[in-house]
Parts: structure tokens; sequence; C-alpha cells
């Protein structure tokens, strides 16, 4: 079978360049345009910028989004997975791991289906936004009744990975001694993470998984779950995602793990008794603004900002422009509901990420791999690129070849092009369903 080449560009969708006066011309996947917060304020030359009128303050930043003890659990279910070993020699005394689930397990055990996460995500993967959970789920149309993944069909799990901060053990969780964990939370690896989600299978009687599905962070827990317990993966659907973080993406982790700890609130990670307004909030917004250049393709943000100021500001006299803005509001989104420490400790776990280590190298660890396979790719993905896809779909006996993603957004096309990539994992599950 052939697939589309990724060095042909994709249809030209874009939207149109645009700057709304007063707000910040598009937010992104899942975003609207929201208050510029610069409106009507003085550039350092004390120019005014426009005659647009002031808008309200918006309230500090909390020092820490994490999930706590006492929160609104939502649909969030907790699991206790007792103490785990780390592949660093730590040793964390008690885990736990939130998940939410959706739909009915056969009493064969053989319609589960584990949905991964990436870097900011969480358990939250369908349903409305309400109480426990701030934001709609992240893949709405790729699980529910009817949809790819039908939950009419299949019964599907979606945990907060190990090291998360919504509800999972993670820096921002109760340490054994009744404080946040800050900065003696160990160093995890994925590894440590598939083997939370082992005994949280274990523990809701799921001996195979018939899909494992994630892409970005996300993915790399499926191709970890597949080498690691490969009798308990029927199928898998690896999504924008390498099997060994390259020397150029360890570079882009390594700036934003730098933004961060150069924040003076970060205060090496025990900032969790700091009031709203005086956590570490600069510096993490940062660290996502560099990774957000990451996330999108050099050609979408030509396109939909080029060199457009934001608004009335005049870049000439202090103002931004609009790709600026863009990013500015990117970098506040995310510490309004996030966690510095989880930024961090999830980002070392894809710098050491390496599925050939100890089991004789990349291509050896791919090929004890006994999963159909589905490997994903989006043509414009500068984090994950479309080679390091091709060296997973190589490397597995039971994939085909890599299946491509049209798309101007980047990486974030596995969130934003929603048919495509639900035809091809319908499609995939559809085939599945067939004998070998």
């Amino acid at each position: 079978m052939t697939h589309p080449d990724p060095r042909t560009p994709a249809p030209d969708h874009a939207p149109a360049r645009r700057a709304m006066p007063g707000a910040f011309p598009g937010a992104g996947a899942g975003g609207a345009d929201v208050p510029d917060p610069l409106a009507g304020r003085r550039t350092r030359r004390g120019a005014t910028l426009g005659s647009r009128r002031p808008l309200p303050e918006r309230p500090p930043v909390p020092a820490s989004a994490a999930w706590r003890d006492g929160d609104e659990p939502g649909r969030r279910q907790f699991a206790d997975l007792g103490p785990l070993k780390l592949e660093s020699g730590g040793r964390l005394p008690a885990v736990r791991l939130a998940y939410e689930t959706w739909g009915e397990l056969d009493e064969d055990g053989g319609n589960a289906v584990l949905v991964l996460h990436a870097l900011t995500g969480d358990s939250h993967v369908t349903g409305e936004a309400g109480p426990g959970h701030p934001t709609a789920g992240w893949w709405q149309s790729m699980v529910g009744p009817g949809a790819p993944i039908d939950t009419d069909r299949y019964f599907v799990v979606a945990p907060n990975v190990l090291g998360g901060c919504q509800g999972s053990t993670g820096p921002a969780s109760t340490a054994p001694d009744g404080e946040p964990w800050g900065s003696r939370f160990p160093l995890l690896t994925v590894r440590d993470q598939v083997a939370a989600e082992l005994r949280l299978a274990d523990l809701l009687g799921v001996d195979t998984w018939a899909l494992v599905i994630g892409a970005s962070m996300g993915g790399q827990r499926v191709l970890e779950w597949a080498a690691t317990a490969p009798e308990r993966v029927d199928a898998l659907v690896a999504i924008a995602t390498c099997a060994q973080t390259t020397g150029d993406q360890i570079a882009s982790f390594h700036t934003q793990l730098a933004a961060v700890a150069a924040d003076p609130r970060y205060r090496d990670g025990d900032y969790y008794d700091a009031p709203d307004g005086e956590g570490p909030h600069v510096g993490l917004g940062i660290a996502r603004q560099i990774a957000h250049q990451t996330y999108r393709s050099a050609r979408e943000l030509d396109e939909r900002f080029g060199r457009i100021p934001q608004g009335a500001e005049d870049p000439l006299e202090g103002g931004r422009f609009a790709v600026q803005s863009y990013l500015d509001h990117h970098g506040d989104k995310l510490a309004r509901r996030f966690d510095a420490n989880t930024y961090v400790t999830l980002t070392r776990t894809m710098i050491t990420h390496d599925l050939g280590r100890d089991r004789g190298g990349v291509e050896a660890a791919l090929a004890h791999v006994t999963a159909r396979a589905l490997v994903v790719a989006v043509d414009s993905d500068r984090l994950f690129t479309p080679a390091q896809s091709e060296r997973v779909a190589a490397g597995i006996p039971g994939a085909g070849p890599v299946r491509y993603v049209r798309s101007d957004y980047g990486h974030d096309g596995f969130l934003i092009e929603e048919d495509q990539v639900g035809r091809l994992v319908a499609d995939f599950l559809r085939t599945s369903d067939q004998p070998r």
C-alpha cells in the first residue's frame, strides 16, 4: 500500500491572516480569541497602544493548578497500587493513579482499550467541562458512542500518567510526611509509568488490551507497553511519536527545563506554599512558549500570523507582533491549568525515553513487538518527525507502512485533524477484528 509523501505540501487551509482589535487572533487547538492584556497600556517608549478600552485584570495565576486531595473528583476514579521500585533505583512508597472509564468490560475482558495522553493532557479524554474538569475532553471526536473508539462496543480506560498532576502520584501530590513531594520527587522513566499502568490493568481485570493508543508522549508509552508486555497488547496505534528521543528533541526539552529552573519563584521545586501570583508561572509559561513552536509548523505560523502587529500595538514602539501575543497566551493558559514540577518531571521522562535501553537497541526491541500496529505521522510535524515514525513502522513486524495525516498544523495535527485521525483508527480497528 502506498502512502502520501510527507515532503509534499498539504493543502492550504490555514486561517487567513487577521488581527482582531483588543483580542488575540486565535488560541490554537481548542482555544478562542481572548482579551489582550496589554490593551490600552503604554509601551516602554511611552507610546499609547491604541485607544482600546482597558480590560479588567485577570485573577492571579495559582502557584500550582494541580488537582489536590479534597478537590472535586469529577469522573475520576482512583487506584492505589502500592509501592513501586523505579528504573533509576529509587522507590515510591505508595502509587496512586487517577483514571476514567467509559463503556463496559465484556465478561471475557476482550474489549478493553487503553488511551494514553500527551505531556499536558489528563484522563479526561471525552466529556463535558464541569466540576473537577475545568475543560472539556481533549479527544472528544475519537472516543464515545459511535466514535472511532466506540464506547458502546469497547471498555475504554484513560489514566492520568504517573508523575502527572491530575490525581495521580506526582511531585504535587502528598508524600508520606504529609507535605507535597516537590523537589524530593524521584526521577521517572516511561518504563516506570508503564509499570504502574500494568498494575492498573491487573486491578481492573484486563489481561490483554484489544488496543493501546496514544500520541506524542502517550505514543512513547504505547511502544513501551508493547515492548514490556507484548502478550498483553493485541493491537497498538502510535501517533506522532518515537522509539528513542533524539539529540534535537533533548536540546528543545533542555531549554524548557532551563526556563522553569531560572524562575526564582520555582525555588528548586518547593513552591507549593506560595500564594496565588507568587508561583513559577513565568518560567512555566516561557517553557510552554518554547514547546509550542515545535507543536505548530513554520508554514502555519507564517501564513496565520506573518508579521502582523497585535491589534493596535506597534512593534517599532515596543509592541508585539500577533505571533508573540499568541505565544504569550499559550504560556499563560498552561500556567493556569498545570504544575511546573509536573512539567519538569514529565519532560525528563521524554528526555530519557529509549525503547532499546537494556534490550539490545531500538531495532531489537521493536522486533519483539507482537501486536498489530498502526503507526501514524503528521507530515508537517517538526517535534516528532516522520522519519521517527518510519523507523518505528520498519521495526515492528506487525506494522504496515506509516500512514500520514496531511496538515499545516504540525505536531498538533494529531488533535486538530480529527477526521483524518478518526478514519485511520476506525479502519484499523475494523481490520484488527479479522483473524490473523
